[in-house]
């Protein structure tokens, strides 16, 4: 794995941690809904 990528994926699980520990269920819920849409959306473009 590169470099980047495998620092870009820490950032991500990073931020998910920080929503998660936030106990903020509107942060909580709205994290999960856009990596929901952003997966179809992409799933859609590179189909």
């Amino acid at each position: 794995m590169k470099l980047t990528t495998f620092l870009y994926r820490m950032a991500r699980l990073s931020r998910d941690a920080e929503v998660i520990a936030s106990g903020n269920p509107k942060k909580m819920a709205r994290r999960a809904r856009n990596k929901y849409l952003g997966r179809k959306l992409l799933w859609r473009l590179f189909k």
